[in-house]
């Protein structure tokens, strides 16, 4: 039973004796160039270059699940205002990722509601609409998006 086995054996390895403190090695600092008080003329102005929409969303199509087509939601349009359906566990800031990713327009203010089921009845049997949730979204003047143009 090798478990149990407690006859020591002495190695024939002789032991390294360690220093108590060890310290780290010195590094050694580069030479670096020293920057003149003086541009040079040789540097070029910076290139403008298109801004890049942050804040894209993988599951955009999943967030906005479509737009309102109502006739509120027509005269709302005219002033910049757009309204859509969301998924109800969404916020505002990733309706306003979802509408930058499927329309490339981006928002000033989204403004969102929950709106409650009615109860409703089919003859004897009554019932309740499903509650969802509406984002009324607002874009700088100018921006557009193009929603009731099938309808």
């Amino acid at each position: 039973m090798g478990l149990f086995n407690r006859s020591k054996k002495e190695s024939t390895q002789p032991v390294e004796a360690k220093p108590a403190v060890s310290l780290p090695p010195a590094k050694k600092k580069a030479a670096e160039p020293k920057k003149s008080a003086i541009k040079s003329e040789d540097s070029s102005p910076k290139q403008k270059t298109t801004p890049v929409i942050k804040g894209k969303t993988q599951v955009a199509d999943r967030i906005l699940i479509k737009p309102l087509v109502t006739e509120k939601a027509a005269e709302f349009s005219a002033v910049g205002k757009y309204i859509f359906v969301v998924n109800p566990k969404m916020n505002k800031i990733e309706v306003k990722k979802a509408v930058r990713q499927i329309y490339g327009v981006n928002p000033v203010r989204v403004n969102m509601t929950n709106v409650r089921g009615r109860q409703v009845r089919y003859g004897r049997v009554a019932g309740k609409t499903k509650s969802w949730k509406k984002a009324i979204v607002t874009l700088k003047a100018g921006d557009k998006i193009e929603i009731y143009e099938g309808v």
